[in-house]
């Protein structure tokens, strides 16, 4: 039985097209004489000559006429071959969790549109939803890092840093500003946000200390970002949030001001450290490639979406 490499019998059909080595070799982007020397081990391989050589170029021999067509056909068979064992690999399930502030339909429309036979679902999160990876009810996590509820023994995948700003009503004293420092809001009642078991890094970062060193003055308390802009557009506090949040309703009634000076927090997708399920991968390109340009671009003020 002749072992055939599928790399020179594709050699050899681009050799045919062209019936000359030098622009077959250009089209390959091999040298001309490693392209020679493939051709000629193809053919000790099948025991016959496939082509006449001369001044003028490479034309087939009577075999060789013959075995393009067979060529064809192998390399055919060979690309059927592979699309459909990657679609057996990739035509399972996935579930897609999405925390407040983001929108990932370009990741999942891309994905869907590589791997059509695979079903894709897609979950948002809310904060009772922490434990959805490790119990298996989502397959991966689109979050703001750092995390409010702690997961354990996740893979982090970091999108893009998202900067912070500082959301106020437009009638704020702050609202003409540029930017902000800490110090400009120290003595602003900012939202509380309720959220049992929440990690102390996460409070931290979202309601740091005042420049001097004191608490700051705490606000109401809600459960959801929209009950946080309803608050904030009634002038009865002040909150920092992700610039590149996305998801929440357009207000005329507030507005987003940079905060100069802070680290930015982290668009973040969270799996789990082993998984066998290969459409997790896949969608991780799909996100790199489709969200990580959703930070938003704008460096002024504008208002809180």
């Amino acid at each position: 039985m002749v072992d055939l490499d599928l790399r020179l019998v594709r050699y050899f059909t681009v050799v045919a097209e062209h019936q000359h080595i030098g622009r077959a070799a250009a089209e390959l982007r091999v040298a001309q004489p490693s392209l020679s020397r493939q051709i000629q081990r193809l053919e000790g391989q099948l025991g016959v000559r496939l082509f006449e050589r001369n001044a003028h170029g490479s034309r087939l021999t009577p075999a060789g006429r013959v075995f393009l067509a067979q060529a064809n056909d192998l390399l055919g068979v060979a690309r059927h071959a592979v699309r459909n064992v990657r679609a057996a690999a990739t035509s399972g399930t996935l579930t897609i969790g999405y925390a407040p502030g983001f929108i990932i339909t370009p990741a999942v429309r891309d994905l869907r549109e590589r791997f059509p036979d695979a079903e894709i679902h897609t979950r948002y999160l809310t904060w009772e939803d922490g434990r959805s990876l490790a119990e298996h009810r989502v397959d991966v996590v689109v979050a703001w890092q750092p995390l409010a509820l702690p997961i354990e023994n996740c893979h982090v995948t970091v999108l893009y840093d998202d900067p912070r700003v500082l959301v106020v009503p437009v009638s704020h004293r702050l609202a003409g500003r540029t930017s902000v420092t800490m110090a400009d809001f120290a003595d602003e009642p900012m939202v509380n946000f309720d959220v049992p078991g929440a990690s102390t890094e996460w409070l931290a970062f979202w309601w740091p200390e005042r420049p001097d060193g004191g608490r700051r003055l705490a606000g109401p308390a809600v459960h959801t970002v929209q009950d946080k802009f309803e608050l904030i557009a009634s002038g009865k506090a002040v909150a920092m949030h992700p610039r590149g949040d996305h998801t929440a309703p357009i207000r005329p009634d507030l507005i987003t001001i940079p905060i100069d000076g802070i680290p930015p927090c982290q668009a973040v997708i969270l799996t789990r450290p082993v998984e066998d399920n290969s459409l997790v991968e896949e969608f991780l390109k799909s996100a790199l490639n489709c969200l990580s340009g959703q930070a938003a671009s704008d460096e002024d003020g504008h208002r809180a979406t």
